[in-house]
């Protein structure tokens, strides 16, 4: 079995959020994407601080898709700078990390 990962991001809107998802889905780079609703984000940004609204995602795939998962939100992403942080899955029920495994592209 592979490495599991979380893969962390923020997308301005619903609609882009999604797009991402289904962009990353498509492509088997992930086997699953949670869309939390709207939240707000508080963050420093050029040297102001900043207020918005964002949907964050939880984006499970493999180790091994990382470089083109970040290669696919990176060209598909609107912000100049989008958050993209992974996380080790160490752990979890087996067959579902075996899910992950074979959900993504091989």
């Amino acid at each position: 079995m592979s490495q599991a990962i979380l893969v962390l991001t923020t997308a301005p809107d619903e609609q882009t959020a999604r797009q991402l998802a289904e962009a990353l889905l498509e492509a088997r780079l992930a086997a699953c994407i949670n869309i939390l609703p709207r939240m707000t984000s508080l963050y420093r940004w050029k040297g102001q601080m900043e207020e918005g609204t964002e949907h964050q995602l939880f984006i499970k795939t493999r180790a091994e898709c990382y470089p083109a998962v970040e290669q696919k939100l990176r060209a598909l992403h609107p912000y100049e700078l989008p958050e993209l942080i992974v996380t080790p899955i160490t752990g979890g029920l087996s067959a579902y990390l075996n899910w992950i495994d074979e959900s993504t592209q091989q």
